[in-house]
Formats: structure tokens, C-alpha cells, sequence
């Protein structure tokens, strides 16, 4: 069993690593810069390497320093799922809960579900990750979140996951209220073709739920303004940089834009999804409050 001090001296060297600031390492550890500076030179003199180069302008790690903080990193992850697991056999839950959703998921209202989950048991930690749907599967499958809101095609699945369809919802046309089709109560993808676009990269979900519905219809469509995030994508939309395709749900939620039906619009599911491997007590409570709870 590792001893409590090596575990502080880890958390002293992870802070400090993530802050480049023996100041403000100490700050998010509640010590006195002197009591952390001491703990990580006691660590150095054990190893027999320096872990950070210090000099008056900065802090950085050695090799030696960058070698050692991922392995800090899995015996703290390793500490706190055991204290998890003992706290669980007493029926408190507690530790680390690692989250990932799509800006725009619109089934859940994700900030109310982790308001209710915080109120029940107020000692898990909540991480979240925002980024596009392939990014947050493929992080759920290496174990780097345990829980995740997707939003991809409705002929796709996610892969190598346990996944569970939330809802789905046919995409509209977005524009700024100043655009010439602003006024347009409904529109085709053909007519559609002839507009300038601004849509997430090529090759995300975001993206390909528009991509394929084009070209299935036999379409081509120019994407002049490619933006990695859904939310900044509404404001070039608002600016009137072009159209979007979006959820309704979505641009309910947004002001300035003009929501505009599309006859034979493309659908998007939205799916919740988590590991296939051992589940954490806290990740468990958070599936069984949504309604999944694993079997």
C-alpha cells in the first residue's frame, strides 16, 4: 500500500506540473509554498533526479519529471477508486466522476442531471470533457471518461461501448435574421446546395450526419468556414457567414438565429454511452440516476 506522504508528495508534483507554478500548486493544495517546496525536494533526494527545473522566470519538468508524472497520476486514479470502492460497501458514494458530451446534446439537460447527481452525493469530483462525438467514444473506450452524451447519424452506432439511444431529431437550417432566406418557412437540400456553409470538421459526427445527407441525395455543398465547436459555429451563423445545420432543440436555446425546416433533412441520434470494463460507484450512481443503470 503506498504510504499517505508519497501520495502527498504525488499530488504536490501533479499540481505543480499542471500549474508550472510552485505558487499556485500550493494554492489549489491549501499548504504553504514551503511545506510543498519541501515535500517534492524530499521526493527528489529518494529518487535521485530533480523532477522540475526551476528558475526565476518558470517551472518546468526534466525528463526525469516527465517520466514519473504519468505513473503519479495512475496511483493517485488508483488511491481514490479504492477509497471509492471501500466508501461504496458502506453505501456512500464518493471519488472521481469523468464525463463527456457534445455542445449541443439537447435529450439531457446535462447541467440540471449533474446539479441533482451533486446534491446526492456531494463527495464525487465531476470532470467534464466537451468535444466532438468520435473523440468522446474513443476516450470512453480507452477508459479516460467513464460516462458520455454523443449526437452522430441515425444509421450509426457507436462502437465498442455499451450505448443506449436517448432520442433523435431531424436537423433544420440555421441563419442569421438578416439572411435572404430568413424568411423562408421551409426549404429543401437541394436549394440548400446553393448556399455557403459553416459546419464542424470533415470526418466528425457533427459534420457527417449533413455530409451524407447530401451527397445521398446526389448533392454538393461548399463548408467555406470549418469551426471545432458547436457553440462558436452559432456565432458565425449569427454573424451571417452562412447556414448551419443544427438540432432544433439546440437553437432553441440560442438567440439571434432563424430556425428554418428542412423537407428532407438528415436525422441525428443522441446516444448515452459508457465502458464495457468495471464501472466506478460514482459512475454507476450517475447511470442509475439518468435511468440506465447497468446491468
Amino acid at each position: 500500500m503506498i504510504d499517505p506522504v508519497e501520495l502527498q508528495q504525488m499530488r504536490y508534483v501533479v499540481a505543480v506540473a499542471e500549474t508550472n507554478n510552485f505558487t499556485r500548486a500550493a494554492q489549489r493544495c491549501l499548504v504553504v509554498q514551503s511545506a510543498l517546496s519541501h515535500q517534492i525536494a524530499r521526493l527528489e533526494h529518494e529518487l535521485g533526479a530533480r523532477l522540475f527545473e526551476r528558475t526565476s522566470r518558470r517551472v518546468r519538468l526534466t525528463a526525469a519529471g516527465a517520466a514519473f508524472l504519468p505513473v503519479a497520476r495512475q496511483c493517485l486514479d488508483a488511491a481514490e477508486r479504492a477509497a471509492a470502492e471501500v466508501a461504496a460497501t458502506i453505501g456512500e458514494v464518493r471519488g472521481h466522476l469523468a464525463l463527456g458530451t457534445i455542445p449541443s446534446v439537447a435529450a439531457v439537460d446535462v447541467p440540471a442531471v449533474v446539479r441533482e447527481f451533486h446534491q446526492r452525493h456531494p463527495k464525487v469530483r465531476v470532470s467534464f470533457a466537451v468535444g466532438a462525438s468520435n473523440e468522446l467514444t474513443e476516450q470512453v473506450r480507452q477508459g479516460e471518461l467513464e460516462v458520455a452524451f454523443l449526437g452522430i447519424p441515425v444509421a450509426a452506432r457507436p462502437q465498442g461501448v455499451v450505448a443506449r439511444e436517448l432520442a433523435t431529431e431531424r436537423l433544420v437550417a440555421v441563419v442569421s435574421p438578416d439572411h435572404h432566406l430568413a424568411g423562408e418557412t421551409s426549404i429543401d437540400l437541394r436549394s440548400l446546395s446553393e448556399e455557403i456553409f459553416v459546419d464542424l470538421p470533415a470526418k466528425t459526427a457533427g459534420r457527417a450526419q449533413s455530409d451524407l445527407a447530401f451527397t445521398a441525395a446526389g448533392l454538393t455543398r461548399q463548408v467555406a468556414f470549418e469551426v471545432t465547436n458547436a457553440d462558436y459555429l452559432t456565432r458565425l451563423v449569427a454573424a451571417g457567414l452562412g447556414v448551419a445545420m443544427l438540432p432544433p432543440s439546440y437553437v432553441a436555446t440560442m438567440a439571434g438565429l432563424v430556425a428554418i425546416e428542412v423537407v428532407d433533412a438528415p436525422e441525428r441520434a443522441e446516444y448515452l454511452i459508457w465502458g464495457r470494463g468495471p464501472r466506478s460507484p460514482a459512475a454507476t450512481a450517475f447511470l442509475e440516476l439518468l435511468g440506465h443503470a447497468p446491468e
